[in-house]
């Protein structure tokens, strides 16, 4: 008798929990599913951006984005917190056979965590007004992005959850905003729609003759991990020093300083010579401080 739908689903769930990815595969290919396909093989002279879904709702979206990052040469796949958890067998079946960006997924808790190891991230959402973020559309990311890809520099295409969108907080950690060009009357598009317009200009990139890469003199971005620390020790420092004030205006004011110095696309030297920076102006408040309280005590006596 043949194996249906409802009859492999409950023998699979186990399978899908324990990661055991391809023996939950091979039971959808004897169920009658599209056959899975093997992952293409990589092209040495790029690396290929990632795609980032933050919270991500559903199974079967995240299998649609799957099957369109499979459509236009895309492998890896970064999601931040799903809210069903993972995996999700769904994801797999709604695939179409695009098993390997789901196969090799990984799981973050934080945009900022699923960032960490990039140079540039894009983050694809409406303009926000408190972010003051270039704005490009999906053609001139594509652009950008092929030539990191060209120079090696690991870049992440980052969208947000179906309902919410993006966190303005996770927005001010990316490089640029993408903007697709919808009509204003009706701008609503599903998360597969999204990802699918801007890896479309992706793929329009490697099909154009090859590109010669422009060599600078100079070291790459630091991965943003480095930047987030330089984040941490700076805000600390100004916490200490009073600097948020009024405290209701905080979270604007570290908003705008992160986007500023994740402008700069700053190397890691770059990143160790400002946090010197910090250290040395900190240190000099303390050799204020101490003179102030010497000088003090030594009026009293």
């Amino acid at each position: 008798m043949k194996t249906t739908y409802h009859s492999w689903r409950g023998k699979s769930r186990d399978a899908f929990r324990l990661g055991r990815f391809d023996l939950a595969r091979r039971m959808l290919i004897s169920a009658g599913m599209k056959d899975a396909r093997p992952a293409p093989p990589r092209d040495p002279n790029l690396t290929l951006p990632c795609v980032i879904l933050d919270r991500p709702q559903l199974a079967d979206n995240i299998g649609s984005v799957a099957r369109v990052m499979a459509n236009f040469g895309l492998q890896e796949l970064r999601l931040v917190d799903p809210r069903d958890g993972w995996p999700q067998e769904r994801a797999w079946a709604t695939s179409s056979g695009a098993n390997w960006p789901l196969d090799g997924a990984k799981v973050f808790p934080t945009v900022a965590e699923a960032i960490a190891d990039l140079k540039t991230v894009y983050a694809t959402t409406a303009r926000p007004r408190e972010t003051q973020l270039p704005v490009i559309t999906p053609r001139q990311c594509a652009a950008d992005a092929y030539v990191a890809a060209q120079q090696h520099l690991p870049t992440g295409l980052l969208f947000g959850a179906e309902r919410a969108g993006l966190e303005t907080s996770d927005i001010a950690l990316s490089h640029a905003i993408v903007t697709i060009p919808v009509d204003p009357h009706f701008h609503s598009l599903n998360l597969a729609q999204a990802v699918n317009i801007v890896l479309y200009e992706w793929r329009l990139q490697v099909m154009d003759a090859p590109k010669a890469a422009f060599t600078q003199n100079m070291d790459v971005p630091a991965d943003l991990k480095f930047l987030h620390g330089l984040y941490g020790h700076l805000e600390d420092e100004l916490e200490k020093a009073g600097f948020f004030f009024p405290p209701e205006k905080k979270e604007s004011m570290v908003r705008n300083l992160r986007v500023v110095l994740n402008r700069a696309q700053m190397t890691e030297q770059e990143i160790r010579t400002w946090r010197g920076v910090v250290t040395a102006l900190t240190k000099g408040r303390g050799r204020v401080l101490a003179k102030m309280a010497q000088m003090k005590n030594g009026g009293e006596s």
